[in-house]
């Protein structure tokens, strides 16, 4: 599309798979349109709209995405025929899903453009669809990967701290209240764990909610083993 001198109007498009940003989606809305409009502009390109789906998978459909209605009747009203991407694995990660939307743009004849210069939907030059399939291919096999690479992960740090979601507890993060805890348990041995939680209430530690701790709680915190600050 460089060199064109009559001044087209497109719409803009944005994916990131997760609420995290981990891996590839880390900062990836911000470089999405960087690229996006860093391309519009090279090319005297007007972005009429830009559309962002948050936290979807780029294995669900085009259709049951929350922007493509917005997209849709926008592209419509303006006349639109040309959708901006930073690349295909934004438009989808999977290969079938990749290939039926751009099926199902061609039938629309809206036409999907990468920040790279890549028609997406030229199907007229049998290598490029060859490598826009290959392309497709890897994005999926990488996406499965990174998967695997964090489920992997998590199942390491639950065998070796015997959780990994979710809030760590006292037993990782507030050495000083189980040292107190255990202290007035070794002084007393026939002091109640609730004698104690009464103790530690008037000392001013309380459970994240602001409540004493229970009996139960208490009986934990003095179980806990500590090893040279640290708790094991």
């Amino acid at each position: 599309m460089s060199g064109m001198e009559k001044r087209q109007n497109a719409i803009a498009y944005y994916r990131t798979s997760s609420a995290t940003n981990v891996g590839d989606d880390k900062d990836s809305q911000h470089r999405q349109r960087r690229a996006v409009r860093a391309y519009a502009k090279e090319n005297n390109i007007r972005l009429v709209g830009e559309f962002y789906d948050a936290c979807v998978s780029g294995e669900m459909p085009l259709v049951e995405r929350e922007s493509w209605a917005g997209m849709s009747e926008i592209m419509e009203e303006e006349g639109i025929s040309i959708v901006l991407v930073e690349s295909a694995d934004r438009l989808a990660r999977s290969l079938v899903v990749q290939e039926l939307s751009v099926l199902m743009m061609q039938e629309l004849g809206i036409t999907i453009m990468t920040s790279a210069g890549q028609n997406i939907t030229d199907d007229i030059d049998p290598a490029k669809v060859a490598m826009r399939q290959m392309a497709g291919v890897f994005s999926q096999y990488e996406k499965q990967r990174i998967v695997l690479k964090l489920r992997t992960a998590r199942e390491q740090i639950r065998m070796r701290e015997g959780r990994c979601e979710g809030r760590r507890g006292y037993k990782f993060t507030d050495h000083d209240l189980i040292k107190l805890a255990k202290g007035m348990r070794r002084k007393r041995k026939n002091r109640s764990y609730r004698d104690i939680a009464d103790q530690l209430f008037r000392l001013g530690y309380k459970t994240s909610t602001g409540k004493k701790f229970g009996a139960d709680q208490v009986q934990k915190l003095c179980r806990y083993r500590l090893m040279e600050g640290k708790t094991a």
